[in-house]
């Protein structure tokens, strides 16, 4: 192994992913649109300018990829970026999708075909949804701290929530060389919560009051809309929480387990530790 690229560098789940790799002695090259201080193995990249592309990849044997989350078909981008890869001598890719997210021939689902065909070894991440959308600056998040509520689209549906760290261990764990395992690579926490049952457990970690507040998807579309998100993208993110709430998130994989050989973060452990950093860091960003 040569370098690693850590696509998404400084995000939630891409610094995480460079952590895990750094701490076990592995070369690692993280890359955003924006300088980090302080790091000299960081490279400015971005997908809408193809002329960053070469320099990311020089030297670099496997990939972390986060494909571009503004961009609601970006398989030109990403095919563009992965032919620089390949050509550079990237042999593994570890690609962050979703649990929400389909093969497709366009949009965020036309990825996975596309690396697959590209790349000689990959590995699709398709987890479910983050613990971390509730804190920090996350809507989610937002709206616990400023009105004590929860507003989705997903009524009672429950969802398996997973800590990213437990996705960087994943990812970290098949770029340093483990097999990649036949079938899909389902990634979800322990345990299967409706949002209603996280506000109450919300609710008993902090001691506030938390409620969650179910709405249409049509409603939240226009919710999300208004925030100035664009109305097809505004849409599809009111859809996926349509599908939360007719079941398609409730399943719990056992992934993590069989990757890591630890098990995943549990959601009332992450809320505490959550509010104890909160708690000792009153200005800071965790909620």
């Amino acid at each position: 192994m040569r370098t690693v690229l850590v696509t998404g560098g400084t995000g939630t789940t891409g610094r995480r992913v460079a952590t895990f790799l750094r701490a076990r002695g592995v070369a690692v090259r993280t890359a955003s649109r924006h300088p980090v201080a302080g790091d000299d193995q960081h490279v400015i990249f971005d997908w809408a300018d193809p002329q960053t592309f070469a320099g990311a990849v020089e030297g670099v044997d496997r990939v972390f990829l986060v494909a571009p989350l503004s961009d609601p078909d970006p398989a030109a981008a990403v095919g563009g970026f992965l032919d620089a890869a390949v050509a550079a001598g990237t042999r593994r890719v570890a690609l962050l999708s979703s649990s929400a997210v389909t093969d497709a021939p366009s949009g965020l689902g036309a990825l996975p075909p596309l690396v697959r065909d590209r790349v000689p070894e990959v590995a699709v991440l398709r987890p479910s949804w983050f613990m971390q959308n509730f804190v920090g600056s996350h809507p989610v998040a937002a709206g616990i701290r400023e009105r004590g509520e929860i507003v989705t689209a997903t009524g009672r549906g429950r969802v398996a929530f997973i800590d990213p760290g437990d996705i960087a261990a994943v990812a970290g764990h098949l770029l340093l060389g483990a097999s990649i395992p036949d079938g899909e690579l389902i990634l979800t926490g322990p345990q299967a919560l409706s949002y209603d049952e996280a506000a109450a457990m919300i609710g008993e970690v902090t001691g506030t009051s938390v409620r969650h507040t179910s709405i249409t998807a049509e409603e939240l579309t226009t919710a999300i809309e208004a925030g100035g998100v664009p109305h097809d993208y505004a849409r599809m993110l009111a859809g996926m929480d349509a599908e939360i709430a007719a079941g398609s998130e409730e399943r719990i994989t056992t992934t993590v387990r069989d990757i890591t050989g630890e098990e995943p973060r549990s959601f009332r452990d992450f809320l505490l530790d959550a509010h104890r950093a909160r708690s000792a860091h009153p200005a800071g960003t965790v909620a």
